[in-house]
């Protein structure tokens, strides 16, 4: 490339490549010229080697504001770069005071260097990190009127993957600065600060001197119905982050002292924190839940994103010791009918997200209640719950013949043993039918007196029928273990779940009515009732409230009884057996994790994508990063800990292991995984877009095959389009299934899922049916040993047999 005569904001600079006198070469040029000459001479070119190729223009910006074009060779380290260049434009402070930055603020490293000299990215001459950390503190510890300036400049500084100001600014007490101001200030200055620390809590170093204090700080903070949005939004990014910064979810070994303690971080770790410190101080403010949970109806999207974020957060992460509590508090705050109030006015794809997550979280809470033993003589609340249901039923002990009590039979039970009873469905059970009898307790005794009333045989046993409908809709929601949620749709009626049980146990009570049954017919109105519950909660993704009661309330029984009829010719009625049941939860969950596995899978296996534009971002727009390369490739590591990657311009074949692949993203930083977020640059040709994107026209408008990672503070890790519906499929599922809280995306996980239940489920029956074996409609349990008094003897086996 020839020299030219460039104007006085663009001067040539002679730098390092020797192909040419505007290059930074190995060294200098001999030829001097002033900093803002109109025209400069520049020296002849050199003759260029055949073996020589030229080396991209860069511009660089000096602080004095003026451009000089360069020639970087790329193969030299950025501190040779800065040192010829400090040199060819007469800079005579030392080049160790001096770095390079790109148009966006990054750092420009030995790692990325090539990247950016071969994309002819524009950078600019800045003071090194060091003094940059320096400056910076000095203004924070000024206090003056640049204050707010200032800590908008930190975070811009601090940013995911650039540790290099940010260990300069730790290791010159800057966090302890910076806390300072928080605990200090309000208005815009505390909210620059809250997002300054938000920025730094996405390195996974350098915060682990945060103390109780400054964290019952942020609970005030957020538990103010006076704190600004703008405070709120990072306050709540921090909470939520200390919160996940627990022990358990540290990366590489951890210690304990004995098998009941909690694992210890190494000293210096950041994660030290977790449910239990945060818990801690949110119990000190009473109100801060109930805040929380108020600011999902907020009118800023935004906030109600990071307050679903940091319930889902804390309902992920929830301990053993504050499970009950926590539980019961957001129970008594209503969050579900908060969230169904959000899935029908919510307007970011990242809100579905969250409410996916939250009802995957809610599935696990069901899961556990259901599974939790109701214990009267040891837990309090399950002693009082059951003391409401017996005061409301209005119904007095009575004695056999033996002089044994008869109380809880008279109401609906096989027998005395309320555990054995609830064993199936278990606080869970308790808890919809306290509820059933909250709802109307006048018409709970009319109908225990109706039933007293009748011969033992044709009543109807209210207590068993209840179990047997929270068992019906944990069937139907596939409630079979924590973890295992496929639903790709909103569950609005899920949510309301003690609704939809009492709806459908009013619906078996007035079937056993008016059908005549006796003690004999139960598997029948339970199976009316299965049939009903199928129809009336059917997409319920789109279905209005009112119709559900309708479907349950004002449907006759005939209708009911023809319709079943007409499914049992289909299907065989074995497939409502209790046994039957029960298989199919236990292949339920087999056939989940057989699918997670093969997700898994597919992410070390590793694919291509395309790099693709966020169109809608919670980050300010100076941390979004655009790819130099259209191309990405992408590795799951086998400690399923890292995500490698490598960008190009070109596919080529990757080989096996990591050695082509330089970078890396942190799976732990992953907050949030949003889909349909993404559109191709418009650079890219229509040849190189995947062929179901939107449409024509489409690069304006999100791909249904682009998903990005997000981190707490949505900012993004990665956009990306996947070349088909499979590899989207494959991924977004499989990154979910890797998050503690994530949610199955896409329908072809669900159906992959539900085919194999059902193809495993006919196979056991095939057996089952070729040795004729009789599959009873339950199985009774004996009663336990009335003491300790027994050993379980070896088992013997006869060799010669």
């Amino acid at each position: 490339m020839s020299s030219s005569i460039l104007s006085s904001s663009h001067q040539s600079s002679s730098l390092l490549a020797p192909t040419s006198s505007s290059s930074l070469g190995h060294a200098p040029s001999n030829n001097s010229h002033s900093q803002g000459n109109s025209q400069t001479q520049l020296p002849q070119p050199q003759t260029t080697s055949p073996k020589q190729r030229p080396v991209p223009s860069n511009l660089v910006t000096l602080q004095d504001g003026t451009t000089v074009r360069v020639r970087i060779e790329e193969t030299l380290a950025v501190d040779d770069v800065v040192r010829q260049l400090c040199i060819s434009v007469k800079i005579k402070d030392p080049s160790a005071m001096y770095a390079l930055r790109d148009e966006n603020d990054e750092l420009v490293t030995n790692e990325n260097l090539r990247k950016k000299v071969k994309s002819k990215v524009p950078l600019k001459l800045v003071y090194s990190t060091p003094i940059e950390a320096a400056e910076i503190i000095e203004k924070l510890v000024a206090r003056d009127n640049r204050l707010g300036r200032t800590l908008t400049d930190l975070r811009k500084l601090i940013r995911v993957r650039e540790d290099q100001f940010a260990i300069e600014f730790l290791n010159r007490d800057g966090l302890s600065e910076l806390i300072d101001i928080i605990n200090k200030y309000q208005g815009n200055i505390l909210a620059y600060a809250l997002t300054a620390l938000q920025n730094l809590m996405e390195l996974d170093h350098g915060w682990s001197d945060i103390d109780d204090a400054f964290i019952f700080r942020v609970v005030q903070i957020l538990s103010s119905e006076n704190s600004l949005i703008n405070v709120c939004r990072p306050a709540t990014a921090i909470l939520k982050k200390l919160v996940e910064a627990d022990p358990m979810a540290a990366p590489g070994p951890t210690t304990a002292s004995s098998s009941k303690d909690l694992p210890q971080s190494p000293p210096g770790s950041v994660y030290k924190f977790g449910f239990e410190c945060v818990f801690e101080q949110m119990r000190k403010e009473k109100t801060l839940l109930e805040t929380v949970v108020n600011r999902l109806g907020s009118a800023d999207t935004t906030m109600a994103l990071y307050s679903m974020m940091l319930i889902n957060s804390l309902l992920a992460h929830a301990t053993d010791a504050r499970w009950e509590e926590f539980i019961g508090e957001l129970q008594r705050l209503n969050v579900r009918k908060a969230v169904i109030r959000l899935m029908s006015s919510h307007t970011i794809e990242d809100l579905t997200s969250c409410i996916l997550d939250f009802q995957a979280n809610m599935v696990r809470v069901t899961y556990r209640r259901k599974t939790t033993i109701v214990e009267q003589n040891i837990e309090p609340e399950h002693a009082a719950a059951l003391n409401y249901i017996w005061i409301n039923s209005k119904v007095k002990e009575e004695y056999d013949p033996d002089g044994g009590m008869i109380k809880w039979r008279l109401l609906g039970c096989q027998t005395e043993d309320l555990a054995q009873e609830f064993g199936e469905v278990g606080v869970l059970g308790l808890d919809c039918l306290k509820h059933f009898v909250a709802q109307d307790p006048d018409f709970f005794a009319k109908v225990v007196q109706e039933q007293l009333s009748r011969a033992p045989e044709r009543r109807c046993p209210i207590i068993t029928a209840s179990n047997e409908v929270v068992d019906l809709l944990c069937e139907h929601w596939a409630i079979f273990g924590p973890g295992y949620s496929t639903s790709t749709t909103f569950q609005p009626f899920f949510l309301n779940f003690n609704r939809v049980h009492a709806l459908a146990t009013h619906f078996f009570l007035r079937m056993w009515n008016e059908s005549g049954a006796t003690r004999g017919d139960f598997p029948r109105v339970a199976a009316l009732v299965r049939s009903q519950v199928k129809v009336a909660l059917r997409k319920e993704n789109v279905r209005a409230w009112h119709e559900v009661e309708a479907d349950f309330t004002e449907v006759e029984y005939r209708a009911v009884r023809d319709r079943q009829m007409r499914e049992l010719e289909k299907e065989d009625d074995v497939m409502s057996k209790v046994p039957v049941r029960n298989m199919r939860a236990k292949l339920y969950k087999e056939s989940f994790e057989f699918v997670r596995q093969q997700r898994i899978h597919c992410l070390m296996q590793g694919a291509w994508f395309m790099n693709a534009m966020p169109l809608a971002s919670n980050a300010s727009r100076d941390t979004i990063r655009k790819p130099s390369r259209p191309w990405r490739f992408m590795r799951l590591d086998n400690s399923m800990r890292y995500l490698h990657f490598v960008d190009s311009a070109l596919k080529f074949d990757i080989r096996n292991g990591l050695e082509d692949l330089k970078e890396r993203i942190d799976l732990s930083s992953i907050s949030e995984i949003a889909t349909g977020t993404c559109a191709p640059y418009p650079q890219i040709t229509r040849n190189d877009q995947p062929e179901n994107l939107v449409g024509p026209g489409s690069p304006s408008l999100p791909s249904q095959l682009s998903f990005s990672l997000l981190t707490a503070s949505g900012s993004s890790l990665a956009d990306q389009i996947a070349p088909d519906q499979s590899r989207w499929a494959d991924w977004v599922d499989g990154l979910n299934m890797l998050r503690s809280g994530g949610h199955v995306a896409s329908n072809e996980t669900d159906m992959f899922v539900q085919a194999l239940t059902e193809i495993g489920l006919k196979i056991r029956l095939l057996n089952l049916s070729g040795d004729k074996a009789e599959i009873p409609s339950g199985i009774q349990s004996g009663h336990p040993p009335t003491n300790s008094d027994f050993f379980f003897s070896d088992l013997v086996y006869d060799t010669q047999g």
